[in-house]
């Protein structure tokens, strides 16, 4: 072997945590043991498959790690293996790497292929599995599935499989002694039924961590009671001896992970970060940094005045439930509005582009129903950077999505493409006839007839969330566009 190859190996027990279906209990067990490992001093890298921020956003609360998304659809083999290293290393070198699956161990972008699944991961990343299945009601069929999924594709490594949902000790046994005999994999833990291993819910999935913590008084109690039960539950030394089997990977020859060399003082981004926004991957705000910025956090809740910024990122997450206290900080509404009107570069997704509208209107009735949250049937006065209004009605739109940029941006050239993802409840109304949109789409809802980026002024919302180590011109672009706008008003 080469010698700057040997050089690129990196030995990092890891293991996968996968599911035979969405609600079996991965997300919970996931959090159990990333707890019972991180209690036993283990300094514990999570993963999570797919675009998702909520998921990720308990992985970092309970390791004290940044948390990443690993996208077989957005990134190719190398950007996985460049994330999974560079995540293994940056924050410290870590013991172990844990990795949450997303809905069943082979759901992909399509019926036949693999592109976009847990198990295309698994591959690229060559990582032990352990199979969790929802048990309940089953014993012999258990082995059935286990069987399938063993057999479907002979390359995906299951090593252990986990037994949610047990309804005591006559099932337990039976379900165990099904599965180890019929299928020759060993069952590692059995999780009873039990409403402790609950977190809360609501539309778009698990309450976020960040929310969850300044909502409730009890979080830690509730992941150490999750902790509890799986340590209980479930063989952690077997665990930890199957992970340290995976062969070591290989990082690639050049990173996304590399910082550019700039001129001058950094540009500041303003990050919002409170309940309503926090839908951010880590990716993006590390490669703003890389890329030459600096980030200054603060709230469109909490506090009064925008700080001094040469830019504006509002993200993603849930302004619809937190409409009245957003409108009721009228200070710094009138803020991001005057810097919108001023030119600074203002970039909001989802959450974001919904809060930069003229109003949120909330509780719209009879258009069905999707785990959505209690709201009142109020309308709210927005920023108004944007036209439009913003209708949070139970319309549900989640894709990956295909788009173009169709005229320069803050985020990008004309004719930059990108894959992303959109998933919210509300639609954009009452857009005047000449609003200008800046993004194409070829795959995915948007705004208005397959186009989003609405634009006015230096301002662009979009429903298209970017992922930063796939779209590398995301964090550049922005951060040029912020030392634009510091230099011309220095």
């Amino acid at each position: 072997m080469p010698a700057e190859t040997a050089d690129r190996k990196m030995d990092m027990p890891r293991i996968l945590l996968a599911a035979d279906r969405s609600s079996s209990g991965k997300t919970t067990i996931t959090a159990g043991l990333l707890a019972a490992l991180t209690s036993r001093g283990y300094s514990v890298q999570p993963f999570k498959v797919a675009l998702d921020y909520i998921d990720p956003s308990y992985h970092s609360e309970i390791t004290g790690r940044r948390a990443r998304n690993l996208d077989g659809y957005l990134m190719e083999e190398e950007g996985v293996l460049d994330v999974f290293t560079h995540a293994c290393d940056v924050d410290g070198k870590a013991d172990i790497a844990v990795i949450e699956g997303v809905r069943g161990l082979f759901e992909g972008l399509e019926s036949l292929g693999e592109t976009g699944s847990t198990a295309q991961v698994a591959k690229m990343l060559n990582c032990p599995v352990i199979l969790i299945i929802n048990a309940r009601s089953i014993t012999r069929s258990a082995a059935a599935l286990v069987n399938g999924y063993k057999n479907f594709d002979p390359d995906v490594n299951i090593v252990g499989v986990i037994l949610n949902n047990i309804g005591g000790m006559r099932h337990a046994k039976k379900a165990k002694e099904a599965v180890e005999h019929f299928t020759g994999v060993p069952v590692l833990g059995i999780i009873p039924r039990d409403n402790a291993m609950q977190i809360s819910m609501r539309h778009l999935g698990l309450v976020p961590a960040i929310e969850e913590r300044r909502r409730i008084n009890d979080l830690d109690e509730r992941i150490t009671a999750i902790e509890k039960r799986v340590s209980e539950g479930i063989d952690i030394d077997k665990v930890l001896e199957l992970a340290r089997q995976a062969e070591p990977v290989e990082k690639p020859e050049s990173s996304v992970f590399t910082a550019r060399k700039t001129e001058g003082e950094a540009p500041v981004i303003g990050v919002a970060l409170d309940e309503a926004f926090n839908f951010y991957y880590h990716n993006n705000l590390e490669l703003l940094e890389l890329a030459g910025a600096k980030i200054e956090y603060f709230s469109p809740i909490h506090d009064k005045s925008l700080p001094d910024v040469d830019a504006l990122y509002l993200g993603g997450g849930y302004p619809e439930l937190f409409a009245s206290e957003l409108e009721a900080n009228e200070s710094m509404k009138q803020d991001i509005k005057k810097a919108s009107e001023a030119g600074l570069p203002i970039y909001g997704e989802c959450g974001g582009l919904m809060y930069l509208t003229e109003r949120i209107t909330t509780g719209v009735k009879g258009k069905g129903t999707y785990h959505m949250a209690e709201m009142p049937e109020s309308t709210h006065e927005m920023v108004g950077a944007l036209p439009g209004h913003s209708l949070m009605g139970h319309k549900r739109v989640v894709s990956y999505n295909i788009g173009a940029l169709d005229v320069d941006t803050i985020i990008g050239k004309c004719g930059n493409s990108f894959i992303g993802h959109e998933f919210h409840h509300s639609e954009v109304t009452e857009l005047p006839s000449d609003a200008k949109f800046a993004i194409k789409l070829s795959r995915g809802t948007g705004i208005v007839d397959g186009w989003d980026g609405l634009v006015k002024n230096n301002t662009l919302g979009a429903y298209a969330h970017l992922e930063a180590s796939s779209y590398k011109d995301f964090a550049t672009t922005f951060v040029d566009a912020a030392a634009k706008y510091r230099s011309e008003k220095a």
